[in-house]
């Protein structure tokens, strides 16, 4: 069986071009399925739909699973036997009619720009290690990359690009799915990037991959890793260092920990475009976003310019209510 699933994963990543974390994601619900199924003497090929909705409903509740986590399974179930059918390992499929749990939207938390300054404030500039550090957190505040697409950067996916006598720096972006695209950086990205190429720090560690390019952002600390094969590509910082290092300068800084994650930088990134009132095939290229319905999420966020309006024209700025002063009291005094 589970070479059956490794399979199907296959297919997956190298044909419908699925990211690597879907396909673990998907390896493991199918897993569990098998496991699910093997306890009642059935096949993973002769299962029928009513026990598939057995799994995929009251099961998979019975495990503490919320309806938006059951969506992804009833997707991967449906994934895996519509393409055991089409593959003629079965005649027909079990799990065509599986409903998808109804799950309302889930509006992200970005970081609040105040707890942005913060964070940013917290690296030592003094140090190799802060430097780094600012300089990550700034890309991914600054350009709104997933943490995958920020520890897979290289040297050559920094370009400088011309625009009308002013010089930009570009990322060219690997991420979700193979996806590339390219996303100009703030000045402040370019220059803190420049400060950290420029360390005398970096240049003493071997970075060079086979290929001849750099690793852009390098650990310094890894006792997984022989010393002699502490280079190149074993040099990359990991998506699990990131997220440890903004939950240690967050918790400092008292930020709320549901702010202290990359993607969270990201959700500040996007709502900052939607407020802006970037349009949205821009945002959607900028975020590098399949759908363009997830980039209106960020729609949603954008209250900031609704409220400046609201709160400078509305029927009680002229209209005196039974609490007006005491509103007008509150909001001055937590200004």
């Amino acid at each position: 069986m589970n070479d059956l699933i490794e399979a199907w994963l296959r297919f997956k990543q190298h044909n419908q071009g699925k990211a690597e974390g879907t396909v673990t994601k998907y390896r493991g619900y199918l897993t569990r399925l098998a496991t699910f199924l093997a306890g009642r003497d059935v096949d993973l090929l002769r299962a029928d739909q009513a026990i598939l909705e057995e799994f995929t409903g009251l099961h998979a509740h019975k495990e503490g699973l919320s309806p938006r986590s059951r969506r992804t399974i009833v997707a991967a179930v449906k994934g895996f036997y519509a393409w055991a059918r089409r593959a003629g390992l079965r005649g027909d499929d079990p799990a065509a009619g599986i409903p998808y749990p109804i799950a309302g939207r889930r509006l992200p938390t970005p970081l609040e720009s105040k707890n942005a300054q913060a964070l940013l404030h917290q690296p030592d500039l003094d140090t190799f290690e802060g430097v780094r550090d600012c300089a990550i957190l700034m890309t991914l505040i600054g350009c709104g990359l997933r943490a995958s697409g920020l520890v897979g950067l290289n040297e050559s996916s920094l370009q400088l690009v011309d625009v009308k006598g002013v010089e930009w720096l570009v990322l060219k972006v690997m991420e979700k799915g193979k996806r590339e695209r390219l996303v100009p950086a703030p000045h402040d990205v370019k220059y803190i990037l420049h400060a950290y190429l420029g360390h005398r720090d970096l240049a003493s560690i071997d970075r060079t991959l086979p290929s001849g390019d750099r690793v852009l952002f390098v650990s310094t600390m890894n006792r997984a890793i022989p010393p002699q094969d502490y280079h190149g590509e074993q040099r990359r910082i990991s998506k699990r260092s990131i997220h440890d290092m903004i939950r240690k300068y967050g918790q400092r800084a008292g930020i709320p920990v549901d702010q202290l994650h990359a993607h969270a930088m990201r959700h500040l990134y996007g709502t900052e475009l939607a407020e802006n009132e970037v349009d949205l095939i821009t945002r959607q290229a900028l975020l590098g976003h399949a759908d363009p319905k997830t980039t209106e999420i960020y729609t949603h966020l954008a209250m900031r310019n609704l409220t400046k309006v609201v709160d400078a024209a509305n029927p009680f700025k002229n209209i005196r209510t039974p609490l007006s002063d005491l509103v007008r009291e509150l909001e001055r005094s937590k200004r």
